[in-house]
Parts: structure tokens; C-alpha cells; sequence
């Protein structure tokens, strides 16, 4: 790996870790997407991680705020745009022809897709805004 990679990869560290510290697995493989997205039982939270500011200021803070409530997924898994690539092609391959985006979030349940939050929909708001959304699919679709 090159020094130049070794710094990026430094420097994006902390926004992977404001959703492993959550709890979050990380998916950076299209083995492991594939494997994840095997298991149909229960909620699965995905989230598309992004360096941009509306991820870092925006879409992970809220993701935060909303897992404080009661009603939570059973799994939480995310992949990072632009960094694992393949992981993130894969991932998407599961998101029911919807564009790219990230960040985004979206929530499944038993296997269905129940419940998005595109780019279109986190940047330009608050992370409060996006507890709410994402507070009321877990209300509606977690135990």
C-alpha cells in the first residue's frame, strides 16, 4: 500500500468508526454483503457511509440519535461508498433498482426492503431529522 493510501485510509478511520462504536458491522466484501443479505430473518439496517459533510454532519449523527429510542433493528451493517467499492456495488445490487446514493440508509425486514433514506433525503436537513425519520420505520417495522 502506498503512503498515500495509508494516510487516506487513516483519515477515514474515524468516520467508519462512528458506526462500528454503534454497534454497526462492517460489510467490505461482496462475499460478506451476500452473506449478510442471505439471512431474511428479522430487521437489517443498512447504512451507506460517505466522507461527504452531509455523513458526517448529518447522516451518522442521526443514525446515532435514533438508535437511542426503544424500538431498534435486529442487525446493523454498513458499507462505505468510494472506499469499498465492491462491497458497496454488491449492496446496492439488494436495494431494489434504486439509484445511487450516499449516505443513505435503508431498512429491511425479513428480507424486504421497507424503508429508504436517500442522499436527497438526509442532506439540507438535520441529524435530528433523520432520528425522526429513521425512528418512525423502527417504530412501524422493528420489535
Amino acid at each position: 500500500m502506498s503512503l498515500e493510501l495509508d494516510f487516506y485510509a487513516m483519515m477515514v478511520q474515524p468516520m467508519r468508526d462512528e458506526l462500528t462504536g454503534l454497534g454497526f458491522r462492517e460489510l467490505r466484501t461482496p462475499e460478506e454483503v451476500d452473506a449478510e443479505f442471505a439471512n431474511k430473518s428479522g430487521t437489517l439496517l443498512v447504512v451507506v457511509n460517505s466522507v461527504c459533510g452531509c455523513a458526517g454532519g448529518i447522516a451518522r449523527p442521526g443514525v446515532a440519535l435514533a438508535l437511542e429510542g426503544d424500538k431498534k433493528p435486529d442487525r446493523l451493517v454498513t458499507v462505505f461508498a468510494g472506499q469499498d467499492k465492491e462491497a458497496t456495488a454488491r449492496a446496492r445490487e439488494y436495494f431494489e433498482n434504486l439509484p445511487p446514493s450516499s449516505p443513505s440508509m435503508f431498512l429491511f425486514k425479513d428480507g424486504q426492503l421497507v424503508g429508504v433514506l436517500h442522499r436527497s433525503d438526509i442532506e439540507g436537513t438535520s441529524a435530528e431529522h433523520v432520528a425522526s425519520r429513521l425512528k418512525e420505520m423502527f417504530e412501524q417495522h422493528c420489535a
